[in-house]
């Protein structure tokens, strides 16, 4: 594919991250308006076009090492130029006005093919990618080891940002980061009022005194 639409789909990818992170951090800054987001998603959308745009035009091919790919980019220079002329991993295509070089990732078998000239043909370059896709889809190599892992950990990542959103109560509150609700206590009856004590008869009185001072 292209290193265009590669810039793309790698700046989608972490559009989540960048979410969550810068930002998040400039939220406070515009005041809590109601346009603060679409204007912090305009920003990230135009800083990553800005970084697609000053970037060297590439090709990228993925699940492939730089052994298996560069006879299939010689064929494909050879019958587009028969004047190239090569130097390590990279090739000058002097009929059609372009250089090439090839870059690889031995660890995630991923092979990029720049531009490198500074006065490209951009008819030559467009004609060099055009062979060269119809080229790499003759090609057969073995399944990456890697797709499996990043599938199961993009998985895992999707299901735990799905579980932590719901906030189920049965996900201990040091994960969620909400604090547990108790149930609410039940209010308590209200007391009982108790008459004061009778005081003690003073010694010697009898129940006739007590009766007159009470009627009294």
């Amino acid at each position: 594919m292209s290193g265009v639409f590669d810039g793309v789909m790698l700046a989608a990818a972490v559009s989540g991250l960048a979410v969550v992170g810068p930002l998040a951090l400039l939220v406070p800054v515009t005041g809590g308006s109601p346009w603060s987001w679409p204007v912090l998603a305009f920003l990230f959308a135009l800083c990553v076009a800005v970084c697609v745009l000053v970037s060297r035009p590439r090709m990228v091919v993925y699940n492939i090492t730089v052994e298996q790919f560069r006879p299939l980019v010689a064929e494909v220079v050879s019958s587009l130029d028969p004047k190239a002329r090569w130097a390590g991993e990279s090739a000058a295509l002097p009929d059609r006005g372009f250089q090439l070089h090839i870059e690889g990732n031995g660890a995630l078998r991923t092979v990029s093919i720049v531009n490198v000239g500074e006065r490209s043909s951009a008819e030559g370059w467009g004609e060099f990618t055009r062979r060269l896709r119809r080229a790499v889809r003759g090609l057969r190599v073995r399944r990456s080891p890697w797709g499996a892992l990043f599938a199961c950990l993009g998985c895992g990542l999707l299901v735990a940002a799905t579980c932590l959103a719901i906030a189920p109560s049965w996900l201990p509150s040091a994960l969620t980061g909400v604090p547990a609700q108790r149930p609410a206590a039940r209010p308590s009856a209200a007391p009982t009022a108790v008459p004061p004590p009778v005081p003690p008869a003073p010694p010697g009185a009898t129940d006739a005194s007590l009766r007159r001072s009470v009627g009294a």
